[in-house]
């Protein structure tokens, strides 16, 4: 059974869609296409997702594919902070999903991207982690300039004309075994934390 979980893992780029909480107001956008996958090597990878500096929650530089995602088990979501509704709904939930993963959490890296740069500085982001008691080196909450974010934010498949309009769908993703799947953010928090473990098991026959 085991075995057959993990071949399923390594298609190539499997894509589950689902319906996903919308923002108290705002339609959900049709679901967002996952991000191409890259040709093989990790030059493609690079390529796709961009090396595009962005800030953390502690004003520390990084680039968003050598820093962020090379070789790393990855959640990404899309917040914004001034969010009521979803956003602090899902980023707890998501805390509950580290706590699932006990000893295991400190392999995996969560990433919160803005989709509303404008307001959402370094210190902005920070004092929210705080408040959701997410301040974790393991968790980056990430922002930049509004071209930078754009540019990053479309690359995974998301396209926001304003920060409401943001899918809520969670990505995960083995970047350098190129196996990728969305996950509605209304799982439950074991089974998030489940699918993100069999991410961090070798593939089967490498």
């Amino acid at each position: 059974m085991r075995a057959l979980i993990l071949i399923v893992l390594t298609m190539c780029f499997c894509v589950f869609s689902f319906m996903a909480l919308a923002h108290e107001g705002h339609a959900e956008p049709a679901p967002a296409v996952a991000a191409a996958q890259p040709a093989t090597g990790t030059r493609d990878a690079k390529a796709w997702f961009t090396d595009t500096p962005l800030q953390d929650q502690n004003g520390e530089t990084l680039r968003f594919y050598s820093d962020a995602l090379q070789n790393r088990v990855v959640l990404l979501n899309v917040i914004f902070t001034s969010c009521n509704d979803a956003c602090p709904l899902i980023t707890r939930k998501l805390k509950e999903v580290r706590e699932a993963l006990g000893d295991k959490a400190d392999g995996i890296t969560f990433i919160s991207l803005t989709s509303d740069p404008l307001r959402d500085t370094p210190a902005v982001l920070k004092a929210y982690t705080l408040k959701q008691g997410v301040d974790d080196p393991h968790w980056l909450f990430l922002t930049g300039d509004k071209a930078q974010m754009d540019l990053v934010l479309g690359r995974i498949g998301q396209i926001v004309p304003t920060p409401e309009q943001h899918s809520t769908q969670l990505i995960v993703g083995d970047v350098a075994n190129k196996r990728w799947s969305k996950i509605r953010p209304d799982a439950p928090a074991a089974a998030i934390a489940q699918r993100l473990q069999l991410l961090t098991m070798p593939v089967v026959g490498r």
